[in-house]
């Protein structure tokens, strides 16, 4: 029996350690600006974008598997592989255009935490603000990288904050799998079929967004530099294959976790927060806020301490994939293992984006405004950025003898196909909004 139990343990262990760039990437997709997303998408329309969720899972492993797989063999971050597939002019303005919705994205992330803090504590919302942006840039300065990874890995805890949410409340799962099967039929009617799709568009971009691309390839580069006496066994078939199945497991259980908390925050929302009459869900802190009187206090705390847990997490992944996309395409040094002194302009870039995020929060950016431009920015990149990334992973040049397989190819193109839609019907959405 304690063998038995020995052996349980270290399969366990063995299991979490061959986790990392994957979960901690499918986590920070579940940032407060998504969870916003995510809220709007229950609270307005119940049930009726649950099958957005079903249908981005296999697309957003097979992209994320990709952007990891390209990190991992060219020992290169995206930013780095771009630049040598891309003019140069391309690859400042994808990069730059990164940055700037990185940037925004930060600005509404920090806001929701500080926003959450004060509905559980009390107290000035500028306060809270510095204090998130301090503690963000102060991790990622003076944490070493695997004390970095190890905390990202921990707070990926907070999001089965949202697991117990949908067990404080009852889910009538009949209806929720009427309503996704034929969304339609059920369709909320003071909505309009353009509502309906700004949110698909809204839901399909929060879920594959271009800074998890950045980040993930980073990541797994990193690893290999911080490893360099396996560069040396990287060309032998059962090393490679050995470490291609660790991307794929972590992969796949990152991607899956992300999107069933996803699931688990429209359902709460669906189920508490959808009433006939106007809906004024517009941030993750709204949302947070109408639990309590529908759900109770528990709910409500829950959904308020994921949001700071999942905040805490994103900022430093928005931040680290903004400054890993600039580095490498300017050739400068990059990466969380190396000092300050070592990466200067990698810490500068980190700095200034948090710092800049936290300054737009204190003058109180505008949420809605924050998640819109942040979307239409990621939307406009997104589509050029996944195109160059087949042609990356489809490169015998660069990838030589592990180039992306034929089922990685379909995926890959269907993702980038879905994303081209959804950046039409935005685009086309907005002209007539304006």
């Amino acid at each position: 029996m304690a063998s038995k139990e020995k052996m349980s343990k270290k399969s366990a262990n063995g299991f979490a350690q061959r986790l990392g760039p994957g979960l901690i990437t499918g986590a920070a997709d579940d940032d407060p600006s998504g969870i916003a997303t995510y809220s709007q998408a229950g609270s307005q329309f119940r049930f009726g974008l649950v099958w957005t969720l079903l249908l981005t899972t296999p697309l957003m492993i097979g992209i994320q598997m990709l952007s990891a797989r390209i990190g991992w063999v060219t020992q290169q971050g995206l930013g780095a592989n771009i630049a040598l597939m891309c003019p140069r002019w391309l690859t400042v303005l994808l990069v730059g255009l990164l940055v700037v919705a990185n940037t925004i994205n930060i600005a509404a992330d920090i806001g929701a935490m500080a926003d959450a803090s004060r509905l559980l504590l009390g107290g000035p919302q500028s306060l809270y603000v510095v204090a998130f942006g301090a503690v963000c840039i102060a991790g990622q300065l003076y944490f070493s990288y695997e004390r970095t990874v190890r905390v990202l890995k921990w707070l990926t805890l907070a999001l089965f904050s949202y697991v117990a949410v949908i067990l404080s409340v009852h889910v009538p799962w009949r209806q929720a799998l009427l309503e996704t099967v034929q969304p339609w039929a059920y369709f909320p009617k003071d909505m309009s079929a353009g509502d309906y799709a700004s949110m698909v568009v809204a839901v399909l971009g929060t879920t594959i967004s271009p800074y998890l691309f950045f980040w993930q390839a980073s990541q797994e580069a990193e690893d290999n530099r911080r490893r360099p006496e396996a560069a040396a066994l990287r060309t032998h078939p059962a090393y490679a294959a050995e470490h291609l199945s660790r991307i794929k497991q972590d992969t796949n259980v990152g991607m899956l976790f992300s999107n069933a908390v996803a699931l688990c925050i429209v359902v709460a929302t669906a189920v508490t927060l959808n009433h006939p009459g106007p809906n004024t869900i517009q941030t993750s802190a709204q949302a947070a806020e109408a639990l309590r009187p529908v759900a109770g206090d528990f709910a409500f705390a829950l959904f308020a301490l994921g949001i700071i847990g999942t905040g805490l997490l994103a900022v430093p992944v928005l931040a680290g994939s903004a400054a890993y996309a600039v580095s490498e395409a300017f050739g400068w040094k990059a990466g969380l293992s190396r000092g300050f002194d070592d990466a200067r302009g990698f810490y500068v870039i980190i700095i200034a984006a948090t710092a800049l995020g936290a300054l737009m929060s204190i003058f109180e950016l505008d949420p809605m405004k924050a998640l819109v431009w942040s979307a239409i920015v990621n939307g406009v990149i997104s589509v050029p950025i996944m195109v160059v990334m087949m042609w990356i992973g489809q490169s015998s040049t660069l990838m030589g003898d592990l180039t992306m397989s034929t089922r990685h190819r379909v995926f890959g193109w269907a993702a980038t196909g879905v994303m081209a839609i959804a950046v039409a019907v935005m685009l086309v959405s907005c002209s007539f909004h304006s």
